[in-house]
């Protein structure tokens, strides 16, 4: 049984008559980074509970499954690390600056040595097993790629209507062709690619949308 202390921030565990107390915030920081490191399958409830201290018991109590952590977990790399994403959606900058502001941010990100590389939402479960927990944890990530896209194809969209973007370009195509490069980021910098290496195919991206060279 849990429940969650609005004024102190934390989540209270009841076991056997004594509440247990810890920081979700933190919990949610320790999840997040093992399955950004092994996926959804690989993150077994044990490494789950030496990474977060919690016993499987709090776990569960805490947050009802693995799947019901994970999409926690999720949530919480999304308000953090993955909000570079957002850049396309900040109407202060231009469009074709907040392009290039997200590709170039989240090429830093994802080579932060502070972070288990690449993307979480690209990596940790894009297959699976095909259990209802599987799926499940599929369904959480592809979700956000959805608003991901939605929000690139928006950017392209107010760009073009400006005339920053090239009036000939197909949006749905180039939707694609930009979401594609973020979502290879991930496998290009795993694979020893320099990072500066990859920055410059971000300036092509952006020169490609422009109508330059």
């Amino acid at each position: 049984m849990s429940n969650w202390n609005e004024r102190s921030g934390r989540t209270e565990m009841v076991q056997q008559g004594r509440p247990r107390t810890f920081d979700e915030q933190q919990v949610l920081d320790a999840a997040m980074r093992v399955f950004w490191q092994h996926g959804y399958e690989a993150s077994t409830i044990a490494l789950l509970r030496e990474a977060t201290g919690l016993s499987s018991a709090s776990l569960y109590g805490a947050f009802g499954s693995k799947e019901g952590l994970f999409e926690r977990a999720v949530a919480h790399y999304v308000a953090g690390p993955g909000r570079v994403s957002d850049r396309v959606r900040d109407l202060t900058l231009e469009p074709l600056d907040a392009i290039a502001s997200m590709l170039h941010s989240t090429i830093e990100m994802q080579s932060d040595q502070a972070y288990p590389g690449g993307c979480l939402v690209t990596l940790s479960a894009t297959v699976g097993a095909g259990g209802d927990d599987d799926i499940a944890a599929r369904n959480a990530v592809a979700g956000r790629r959805a608003e991901d896209r939605a929000g690139i194809e928006d950017c392209l969209r107010r760009g073009r209507a400006a005339g920053a973007i090239r009036s000939d370009l197909d949006l749905e195509a180039a939707t694609v062709m930009v979401h594609s490069f973020v979502l290879g980021v991930s496998t290009q910098l795993l694979d020893g690619v320099p990072p500066a290496s990859v920055h410059s195919a971000a300036d092509l991206i952006v020169n490609a949308l422009h109508g330059g060279i």
